[in-house]
């Protein structure tokens, strides 16, 4: 039995964030950590009068993995996408090759019904706004700088890069989004990164940090990974990748205030007051790396600077 709440909460999603209409095709990806979340999309699309579709597949072993190919064939056939699933599909060849033909996807990596009833709470105008004002500045920015009291200290290049909004509003032919959303993003120039990463908040594929996880870049690349039980996870699930696993994917800017420190990268990575850089796979936003890893890490109260403007201070968005 589904809870009534969830399933007027995926109902909300499909009309407001996906703006599914009757007559069109809903395509919903799950598997079994995810099952109860999958269903009530699922459900929640027949009942708004649309032929809706219920896949479920083997949990893929890390987020970036690829879907079965019929999988990916079927998400380029119809209209709009949701994937609950325990893995990321967001940065697979599949999700950009149903975006390309003009399908509206959004990826739901981790979901719970908790998270999904608390984040999709929020006020969406207000995420759209703020997450498209932070994507502007970091398109025409040069460059950032990132610090934080636990020892974060690094250097990024965006300069040509273009700043994405995730706002969780996608209507629009080929749209994307994470659900729950709010952030805005960039893929830093690759081989410009340098100085130190400290995750204190969590990571993913690793959970909520308790130990921070240590990370030292030099040209690019996370070199070294320190800590305690928290970075042997971090090296366990980097172990069967080559260098481009560890190439600095991504800088993040959480813009959803009912989002929570979880545990789960989805949500985490929202968090108002955070940051987060991303190890591996950037090629879906705009990067030249493509690798079927991509691994976020959270960072608290962080300051960010671009171009001398202050954006974060301590946590504080203050632009």
């Amino acid at each position: 039995m589904i809870k009534q709440g969830l399933l007027n909460t995926a109902r909300i999603a499909l009309q407001e964030c996906m703006g599914l209409k009757q007559g069109e095709v809903l395509l919903v990806i799950t598997d079994e950590p995810c099952r109860s979340v999958g269903e009530a999309f699922f459900v929640a699309g027949n009942d708004l009068g649309n032929e809706s579709i219920l896949v479920e597949i083997v949990p893929r072993g890390t987020h970036g993995e690829e879907p079965p190919a019929c999988v990916a064939e079927m998400m380029k056939s119809v209209d709009v996408v949701v994937m609950p699933t325990s893995k990321s599909l967001s940065h697979t060849k599949a999700r950009r090759g149903a975006t390309k033909v003009g399908v509206r996807q959004a990826s739901l990596p981790g979901i719970t019904p908790e998270m999904m009833e608390r984040g999709l709470s929020a006020n969406y105008k207000e995420i759209e706004l703020l997450s498209n004002k932070i994507a502007e500045i970091l398109t025409k920015g040069k460059e950032v700088h990132l610090t934080s009291e636990s020892g974060t200290d690094l250097y990024l290049v965006i300069e040509a890069r273009e700043g994405k909004p995730d706002t969780g509003i996608n209507h629009a032919p080929g749209s994307f989004s994470n659900l729950p959303a709010g952030e805005a993003y960039i893929a830093p120039v690759e081989g410009t990164a340098n100085g130190v990463v400290v995750i204190d908040g969590s990571m993913a594929g690793v959970g909520i940090v308790e130990e921070p996880i240590v990370i030292k870049v030099q040209d690019g690349y996370a070199m070294e990974i320190d800590g305690r039980k928290e970075a042997d996870k971090l090296l366990e699930l980097l172990k069967d990748f080559d260098k481009q696993a560890r190439n600095i994917a991504e800088l993040g800017i959480g813009t959803n205030p009912k989002a929570l420190l979880s545990g789960a990268v989805l949500e985490d990575e929202k968090v108002m007051g955070t940051v987060h850089i991303a190890l591996g796979s950037n090629v879906s936003f705009g990067g030249s790396v493509d690798v079927p890893i991509h691994l976020d890490g959270v960072i608290k109260s962080p300051t960010l600077v671009v171009d001398g403007r202050v954006v974060m201070e301590r946590g504080k968005i203050v632009i």
